[in-house]
């Protein structure tokens, strides 16, 4: 039967398929991981970014109160992560918000989930790999005494105050090289990245115990005076740059999401996923409010604007000898290899998920299988990510990454209450597994509203660049996917 427009754009993807297409062991993806390693999975993905890097862009704007900023945060995140769970124990598949929104508001809002979270992944990707370039640098000088010729370190498009800037001649080259490290990696299975990412992990989490444990040895209550970062004519002195940094530092939280992705590879799904988002959430906040509050203390605001491997300097201007500073780079050197680890492989799985849905080319879901691994979609995702790595400023990086993910997590919530009305037309209990608390509609318009505020205060050439994406993707779907979806003729 021909299908209307309206039809086509609102055809949902029935929960049973997603189970069924997890369930295949023949040329699919095979179910590798426990809760352990899905949570350090999640881990992985979020410690490390919003630490190591982005409180250079985000002290500027919050000063001090950059603490308060990453409590808004992560209370943003854990509201969306209780919908995460929720979905997750009803939706155990690969794709993650995509999946959620393709069995809930329909095909059309699905795909623009889904280019929200190419975008998010992807960007947050290469920029991660470019934040590994300075703590690498960081450590050759204190290790060796050698660092990477700049014309070798320093990205080719650069961001000033004035816009823009070309750097002919130049090139990010040791981002280039981890992307390539973690797609030998991926390729190789989930398991052995699982495992890798694991142990990566845990020597993160030692080096941030190390770092705080130093840094607090130099705390100075002065560093917080004043707390607040007034800007005159606001209604509430503070708030606007306490709002800008959270939206700076959220997409460090996509590790949650990326615990989503990995529905169709983990053991007992319906279980170990929500419990892995919740785990995950309670420790990367706990590290977060602990090295923000020791790197506040050690040093003043102003000192963080521009910093290059910022935490090792500080660790160094404390102690007054190299050694710490050399700990922490190679600390961050590992932390930021796991992050950029499981960020690429997050992309990958969501370009899995569209692929078996029919709306981008079958490329993306051929699957090796010896390894279990999206091979052709792995070397594809690694090629552009480390393009973008080497040549691009990542100042231009960080709030595109976090509007992709608020936008992706506003779509969670929404589906919620999409679901369960969906649940009750058709008879089916409300009981059992893990439930958003205060029924359906509370904590998903709470977590509706903390991301659209945090998306209002980020920048307006944010949003320019962002609604230019979405046209992409409106075009993409008109062109190509709406005629090759495999629901077409449902």
């Amino acid at each position: 039967m021909t299908q209307t427009l309206a039809q086509k754009l609102t055809r949902t993807k029935p929960v049973g398929l997603h189970a069924e297409q997890g369930d295949t062991h023949t040329g699919g993806l095979a179910r590798s991981m426990g809760l352990f390693s899905l949570t350090m999975i999640g881990v992985g993905a979020t410690i490390g970014t919003g630490i190591f890097f982005t409180m250079v862009e985000a002290v500027p704007k919050a000063g001090p109160s950059v603490i308060l900023s990453f409590l808004l945060a992560a209370i943003t995140a854990g509201l969306t992560a209780l919908c995460y769970a929720e979905l997750s124990f009803r939706i155990p598949a690969s794709g993650s918000a995509y999946s959620f929104a393709y069995s809930t508001v329909g095909e059309f809002l699905a795909f623009i989930v889904a280019f929200c979270l190419l975008l998010e992944y992807g960007l947050a990707a290469s920029a991660t790999a470019i934040g590994w370039s300075d703590y690498l640098n960081n450590f050759l000088v204190n290790a060796i005494g050698w660092q990477i010729p700049e014309t070798l370190r320093t990205p080719m498009i650069l961001a000033t105050p004035t816009g823009w800037a070309w750097n002919a001649g130049h090139f990010n080259l040791p981002p280039m090289v981890l992307v390539a490290m973690c797609c030998v990696l991926l390729v190789r299975g989930t398991k052995e990245s699982a495992t890798t990412n694991a142990i990566m992990v845990l020597v993160k989490l030692a080096i941030l115990v190390f770092f705080a444990a130093v840094a607090l040895s130099g705390f100075d209550t002065n560093n917080f005076t004043p707390f607040l970062k007034p800007v005159s004519g606001e209604w509430l002195p503070g708030a606007t740059g306490i709002a800008a940094a959270a939206g700076t530092v959220f997409f460090s939280f996509i590790g949650l999401d990326t615990i989503a992705t990995a529905g169709e590879e983990v053991r007992n799904p319906k279980r170990n996923v929500p419990i892995g988002i919740l785990s995950a959430l309670v420790i990367v906040t706990v590290f977060y409010l602990l090295v923000a509050v020791a790197a506040m203390g050690a040093q003043p605001a102003h000192k963080f604007e521009g910093q290059a491997a910022g935490l090792a300097v500080i660790l160094q201007n404390v102690t007054g000898k190299a050694w710490p500073a050399l700990i922490l780079s190679a600390g961050a050197v590992i932390s930021v290899f796991s992050v950029t680890l499981v960020t690429i492989y997050g992309q990958t799985r969501i370009l899995y998920a569209i692929s078996k849905d029919g709306l981008v080319p079958k490329a993306f879901q051929t699957v090796n299988p010896k390894t279990h691994s999206p091979v052709s979609n792995t070397l594809i995702v690694c090629v552009v990510v480390g393009v973008v790595a080497g040549l691009v400023d990542s100042t231009f990086l960080w709030d595109m990454v976090s509007m992709g993910t608020l936008t992706a997590f506003i779509i969670v919530s929404v589906a919620v209450p999409v679901l369960r009305r969906k649940d009750r037309a058709a008879g089916i209990p409300t009981k059992g597994g893990f439930r958003v608390p205060g029924g359906a509609y509370f904590v998903p318009a709470l977590s509706i509203a903390a991301c659209a505020y945090l998306m209002v205060n980020l920048s307006h050439a944010t949003k320019v660049i962002f609604t230019i994406w979405m046209l992409v993707a409106v075009a993409t779907y008109f062109g190509y996917s709406i005629h090759n979806s495999r629901l077409k003729k449902v």
